[in-house]
């Protein structure tokens, strides 16, 4: 069964959706979990996006996690490992609609910064925000609820923002 891939314009009830499922995620990662965050197009106020929650939790240890992951099954989650990315924890929520997609890695993990600069660099410089929503609804009408090309569709956008966010992230 092939995913619903639809760019949504944004919605307000969006972060409010994030905090009901950090909420529970606290309760089942218990003590592994130190941060728990919303990233994502979700996320930036405005951005038109997929109509999944992303979210951030950063761990002071994997193995930690994966004591847990019977607790994120509970609710609704399905682990798929690093999915592609080393060091990774990676859970979906929802089959053909997914609801939540749930990022985890440990403390100090490059990852954690690059989710975190792309998301404040989007909300800080709406005129890039703007730019990716477009794209990102052109490339859900040409992608034909492809996942693997709606992502190769943005790869170019994303690569060059990614920079330009860490190197405007790290500035003081």
């Amino acid at each position: 069964m092939s995913r619903l891939i639809e760019v949504l314009d944004y919605q307000g009830h969006w972060p409010a959706a994030f905090e009901a499922e950090k909420a529970l995620l606290q309760q089942a990662l218990g003590e592994a979990g130190m941060t728990i965050e919303h990233i994502g197009s979700t996320s930036v106020p405005g951005l038109a996006a997929k109509p999944t929650i992303d979210i951030l939790a950063e761990v002071e240890s994997l193995a930690a996690l994966d004591v847990r992951t019977e607790h994120l099954m509970a609710l609704g989650y399905i682990p798929r490992g690093e999915n592609g990315i080393s060091g990774r924890r990676y859970f979906c929520k929802g089959s053909e609609r997914r609801t939540h997609h749930l990022h985890v890695f440990q403390s100090g993990n490059g990852q954690l910064i690059s989710h975190r600069a792309f998301r404040d660099y989007l909300i800080a410089h709406p005129a890039k925000a703007h730019e990716y929503a477009e794209l990102k609804r052109r490339a859900a009408s040409a992608c034909h609820h492809n996942s693997g090309t709606y992502v190769a569709l943005k790869a170019d956008f994303m690569t060059k923002t990614l920079a330009l966010a860490l190197d405007w992230y790290v500035k003081p």
